[in-house]
């Protein structure tokens, strides 16, 4: 999967993810119909802020890339249309692993 430009930069600790695809069939080979899928929990991210900013004014830094594959949590972030496609908005913190 490639990486598209995208005209959206998020603030602070935000990130900006495109999920992928749901497994169409389970590990045995059972295909899935739309409904028995799960909400897909990784993506790849598209776009990351610059960090977030504490109260004594100290920025913490993104530790993931645009480009890399992640995992998140299932009922974090905000959905957003993207050139027609839903991504998320995600904070950091909602990053559960880079999968390698």
């Amino acid at each position: 999967m490639t990486v598209q430009k995208v005209n959206l930069k998020p603030l602070f600790d935000y990130v900006l993810i495109k999920p992928l695809e749901a497994e169409e069939k389970t590990p045995s080979g059972i295909l899935l119909p739309d409904s028995a899928k799960e909400k897909p929990q990784t993506g790849l991210i598209m776009a990351v802020g610059t960090g977030a900013v504490t109260d004594d004014g100290k920025t913490l830094p993104i530790v993931v890339k645009v480009g890399q594959k992640v995992m998140y949590k299932k009922w974090g972030g905000n959905e957003v249309k993207v050139n027609g496609e839903e991504w998320l908005l995600v904070e950091q913190k909602d990053i559960l692993a880079i999968v390698e």
